[in-house]
């Protein structure tokens, strides 16, 4: 019997150091509140996808946030502002072009080819429950484009018609939604690779109206005649930089390089850049 009750204690004993050995013995386990750091100390912790770099996902065929430069590089607002995160973080800058549902998910799950992604990217509830997201960095304007002398008049004038959006996009995912919803049923949306194709098939009659976000609606429409845009808005939201859920001192850094550019004055310049007022 003694050697039973022996037997148990020294158990209870093993068991009670195991646990004690499991419980953290520094902070380094807790969550570290990278809100409240400096730059300087949010970049001493930043890690990235490729040391050194900061990959950003992208579909180059939205101006004038990204597009394709006569030469063909990219240019636009979002990529020179990238490249100014980058600097702000002491990153070079590598940008991967892209499908957009190819850019959204390239900063998703556990192995992620990007750190951010930057595509005109709308910030909507679905979105934020697989990245994180910046503070926001514009505003977009979803419009409606037509041919000139058109029956689509306004949003009303929508209902039974054939509308064509680009893949993935928040146009996409309104206009496809049910009637209920606001939207007009994905049998009456046409999904088209980029803006390009969904106004190309616009020109050439396949769809009676586009429905895309303002500042790249206003070159496609400059850049063919016959085009116009609705007065009526379609929908108003906010772009912001989406980035991996589990990357959260990526998500401080950036929103603390960005701060710094609104503050110096190079954010709004590289805006005017591309977007004159009129």
């Amino acid at each position: 019997m003694k050697k039973m009750i022996a037997m148990i204690l020294a158990l209870v004993m093993v068991l009670s150091l195991v646990a004690c050995g499991s419980k953290p013995t520094d902070d380094k386990n807790e969550t570290k509140d990278y809100a409240s750091m400096s730059l300087e100390e949010l970049k001493a912790e930043l890690k990235t996808v490729t040391e050194g770099k900061l990959t950003m996902s992208t579909n180059a065929t939205f101006p004038p946030y990204e597009m394709l430069a006569d030469d063909g590089s990219l240019e636009g607002i979002d990529v020179e502002v990238a490249g100014a995160i980058a600097a702000k973080l002491g990153l070079e800058l590598q940008i991967d072009d892209m499908g957009f549902d190819a850019a959204l998910l390239a900063v998703q799950g556990d192995s992620p080819k990007a750190d951010i992604v930057m595509a005109g990217v709308t910030v909507n509830k679905d979105r934020q429950l697989v990245m994180n997201f910046s503070d926001s960095y514009a505003t977009g304007i979803q419009v409606v484009i037509v041919k000139e002398g058109s029956d689509i008049k306004s949003i009303d004038d929508m209902d039974g018609k054939l509308i064509g959006t680009q893949k993935g996009t928040t146009g996409y995912i309104y206009c496809s939604d049910t009637p209920e919803n606001g939207g007009y049923g994905e049998e009456n949306v046409i999904a088209y690779d980029s803006g390009v194709t969904a106004v190309q098939a616009l020109m050439n009659g396949q769809v009676d109206c586009v429905v895309i976000d303002n500042e790249p609606a206003k070159a496609y429409v400059a850049a063919n005649a016959g085009l116009t845009i609705l007065d009526t808005e379609f929908a108003n939201e906010d772009y912001a930089i989406g980035m991996n859920k589990a990357n959260t001192c990526l998500l401080a850094a950036v929103n603390a390089a960005m701060a710094e550019l609104k503050s110096d004055g190079t954010f709004q310049a590289i805006v005017d850049k591309y977007i004159t007022a009129k």
